[in-house]
């Protein structure tokens, strides 16, 4: 049997696939197993999974409309199953699944906007259900492709090469850092496309979290973020204005992951890097504001929500429709009110832990 993975959204998304993808491998251990990915960091993350033979990566929002359809047709008909990871609640995705031409097209049936973004030329459909978890619904597709319920709901998969984990030991040893000091580490950043720029809380207010763990925890502040968010993080070191905080530069997302290893705590906002810090099994505090928490709270690793639990939350749908808030006292009041004594006693809990 051959099988392609449409992984075409973010990181946060390609890795909560990953459970799916074991108990896939498990079930069919002879399969080619394939991925198509639209980001390089997904790509960096999938080349080290091995329950995937070949992974494919493609810029379709650079390469333009004739390029990708040109690209697409070199994968029709060659595989018996594709499947868009869940959530891909895009009529783009859904018309690449159906031109990949594969007898079982496999996605879930969205609760908004699936007929406006053509769900149904897909044959192989799991409702959503807003109380369970991405991962979860990507098993539930895996069992309706098998036709077979699976007893276990795996880790996020992340696999680490040694070259990774030496890059982490000299970013240590270059800094002067060691297992035994308090690393923390920091993602202010998400995803910006839809407005999602929305879910961060606010600069600021990390850095005063950051400057209280140094003074009163002795803490050592790492800060992660992609190439796009190196003036968030510089913005933060800045304030916080500490020998004791670090802009963390890596080469990739796997020399990223190695050293986010290292950390006691990883306090996050809803992102890619949140879900990696669970698949390395890490403490996480979650910053979450407009985001459904059954959908993507941290999976199978020790963590706490940050939330306000306001009526209008959690807002943010998997549709095309951008992030929007109709409150008329405080716009994004979900994240706005969010203060650093809420965030600062959890992370404080786990390192009294």
């Amino acid at each position: 049997m051959k099988i392609l993975i449409l992984a075409l959204s973010g990181i946060g998304d390609a890795l909560m696939f990953t459970p799916a993808l074991r108990l896939l491998r498990k079930e069919i251990p002879g399969a080619q197993i394939d991925a198509l990915v639209m980001f390089k960091a997904v790509k960096d993350m999938f080349d080290r999974n091995r329950d995937l033979n070949n992974v494919f990566h493609f810029d379709f929002m650079k390469e333009g409309a004739l390029r990708s359809l040109k690209y697409i047709l070199g994968f029709r008909h060659k595989y018996d199953a594709s499947i868009n990871v869940y959530p891909s609640n895009r009529k783009e995705y859904n018309v690449i699944n159906f031109l990949i031409g594969a007898d079982k097209k496999v996605a879930a049936k969205y609760l908004r906007k699936d007929l406006q973004n053509l769900g149904d030329l897909n044959n192989i459909r799991v409702p959503e259900n807003d109380l369970t978890h991405n991962v979860q619904t990507n098993i539930k597709l895996i069992e309706k492709l098998l036709d077979k319920k699976c007893a276990e709901e795996p880790r996020l998969q992340f696999p680490l090469k040694t070259e990774d984990e030496n890059f982490a030991a000299e970013y240590l040893s270059a800094n002067k850092l060691n297992d035994s000091d308090t690393l923390i580490g920091f993602h202010p950043g998400s995803a910006v496309l839809k407005n999602q720029a929305k879910r961060r809380w606010e600069p600021e207010k990390f850095a005063e979290l950051g400057k209280r763990l140094i003074k009163e925890k002795g803490a050592r502040i790492l800060i992660f973020g992609g190439p796009d968010e190196n003036d968030l993080k510089k913005d933060i070191y800045k304030q916080i204005n500490s020998e004791s905080c670090y802009v963390v530069d890596s080469g990739n997302l796997p020399e990223s992951a190695a050293l986010m290893a290292k950390c006691s705590v990883f306090i996050s906002n809803d992102s890619g890097l949140m879900h990696i810090a669970s698949s390395l099994n890490l403490n996480v505090v979650a910053i979450l504001g407009p985001t459904n928490p059954h959908y993507i709270h941290p999976w199978k690793t020790n963590y706490k929500v940050v939330r306000l639990n306001l009526d209008c939350s959690p807002c943010f749908i998997y549709s095309p429709r951008p992030l929007i808030c109709f409150r008329e006292d405080v716009l994004f009041k979900c994240m706005k009110e969010l203060t650093v004594d809420m965030v600062y006693d959890p992370v404080v809990n786990f390192l009294n832990q």
